[in-house]
């Protein structure tokens, strides 16, 4: 069976971004695949991984490094409405953005929408 083993982020602080998201969503650092590029986190079911800018040319990315607007969305899941609700405001104690605050989508999930410190954007999810 496929499965998804990592997101991974480019991140300008590799430390400070894999933080904001160990910290807010309580996931578990993986000290064993740290490396002065690297971060990653245990989500439960699969991985977010934090490159710094020097793995596009160790992936011979350069022509890709200089992005624009929003490439991707994170979205995290939470065990309810009101863990969307408690979680939105900590983020943005911790340096995240509000772009749209918690609402019922018309596919029955409620969720906020956010910049991460480095302006990456990530959802707070509750399937109803």
């Amino acid at each position: 069976m496929n499965t998804l083993s990592y997101v991974n982020v480019f991140a300008r602080d590799i430390e400070a971004l894999s933080g904001f998201y160990r910290e807010l969503f309580g996931f578990r650092h993986i000290p064993e695949i740290a490396s002065p590029i690297f971060r990653g986190l245990a989500t439960g079911k699969s991985c977010i991984g934090f490159n710094a800018m020097e793995a596009y040319e160790l992936l011979q990315l350069e022509e890709f490094a200089d992005t624009r607007g929003c490439k991707f969305l994170l979205n995290i899941d939470v065990a309810s409405k009101e863990e969307v609700d408690r979680l939105v405001p900590i983020a943005g104690s911790m340096g995240a953005t509000l772009i749209k605050a918690p609402y019922e989508t018309y596919y029955h999930w409620y969720q906020a929408v956010l910049l991460d410190p480095e302006k990456n954007v990530f959802r707070i999810n509750h399937m109803l």
